[in-house]
């Protein structure tokens, strides 16, 4: 460790000393974000169960887009709830992450399930100021993500796709399909009503 801190600046591949948030990277004032973060963890994280649509309330006041009956658990966690949208229909499971320092868009009669963690930006590896860049994450209609997937900036799933449990998507994946592994591969398709008799 001493050896590293020896090491002129010129030398240096990762100067966090260096690192700045690009300008309006947040979308909202320190303030508002600091204010959700004490909201998310008292009237939010603190809400009974049932609490769905108190829950989907206190996102739309801070200007997330949470269509109808959308069920929302109190322990997951929203970094930035302006930069999500949820259509209609979909679960959040417990200890979810949505972490939202980019857009996460999310359709309609989705399951995103527990302890799964959606990462919407990312650090430039070859930056000495090691630069945040948000990517948009996409997750189309009647997706299943089950336990402990993680998904990686930039990705798009395709609409009905399952991705398997514990499962980490580092590129996007085609609909109708079923996925699992470290990294995510296809490994067939998602039979559709009236399929299961198809050989």
């Amino acid at each position: 460790m001493d050896v590293l801190h020896r090491l002129p600046d010129s030398e240096r591949v990762q100067d966090l000393r260096r690192f700045r948030l690009p300008a309006g990277f947040r979308g909202r004032p320190a303030w508002f974000v600091q204010l959700w973060w004490i909201v998310q963890a008292t009237l939010f994280g603190a809400s009974p169960q049932f609490m769905f649509g108190w829950r989907r309330l206190l996102l739309r006041l801070f200007g997330a887009h949470i269509g109808r009956e959308v069920l929302i658990r109190p322990s997951a966690r929203i970094t930035y709830p302006w930069k999500l949208r949820v259509g209609e229909y979909s679960w959040i499971g417990d200890d979810v992450v949505l972490y939202t320092l980019g857009h996460i868009d999310i359709g309609s009669h989705v399951v995103v399930s527990q302890r799964s963690y959606l990462c919407a930006a990312q650090h430039d590896h070859r930056s000495p100021s090691f630069d945040m860049q948000a990517r948009r994450i996409t997750i189309a209609d009647e997706v299943w993500l089950a336990t402990d997937v993680f998904v990686a900036p930039g990705v798009t799933i395709g609409h009905s796709t399952v991705v398997g449990a514990r499962s980490s998507v580092f590129r996007s994946l085609p609909p109708m399909r079923i996925c699992f592994g470290s990294p995510a591969v296809d490994v067939g398709p998602r039979l559709a009503p009236g399929d299961e008799t198809r050989g």
